[in-house]
């Protein structure tokens, strides 16, 4: 899937990314970088919305393993089940968020057993960046489910 591809099916599927102007910038195999711009994310101090800042990571985060299990060809549904959000510092300009597997070595067995029993979870991480700082970074545990329907 192109950058191109998994910016329309995030504006298609997920409308918040495209109210908030969200652009894939990068895809690869390791990371998805998502960039945002402030003026639809503003807050009233001027810088980002924590929770676009927020959702911004988690749509980077959910979208590395969207397509790394499309890649393989495991059809799945992937929810967030928890995560922590820490801000470092305010965002007052266009931002980037790029997501990473927190152990990618856990991969393997992770798809080992979603298909074995239809759902596991792994930890996906995302670092906010703006102006050249890191403004944030989130860790998320992530649940994908083989089957079309959510238990």
């Amino acid at each position: 899937m192109t950058p191109a591809d998994l910016q329309s099916y995030l504006h298609d599927h997920i409308p918040i990314s495209a109210a908030m102007h969200v652009r894939v910038a990068a895809t690869d195999e390791k990371s998805i970088t998502l960039a945002a711009p402030l003026a639809p994310n503003i807050n009233h101090r001027e810088t980002v919305f924590g929770g676009s800042a927020s959702a911004v990571a988690i749509l980077s985060a959910w979208s590395l393993l969207h397509l790394r299990l499309k890649s393989e060809g495991l059809e799945s549904r992937v929810v967030i089940q928890h995560n922590t959000m820490d801000y470092l510092a305010p965002i007052t300009d266009d931002f980037t968020a790029r997501s990473y597997l927190v152990d990618p070595n856990s991969w393997a067995s992770f798809t080992r057993l979603l298909a074995r029993r239809g759902r596991a979870r792994i930890l996906v991480g995302a670092v906010l960046e703006t102006d050249g700082i890191i403004a944030g970074r989130l860790e998320g545990e992530f649940v994908a489910f083989v089957n079309t329907r959510l238990p």
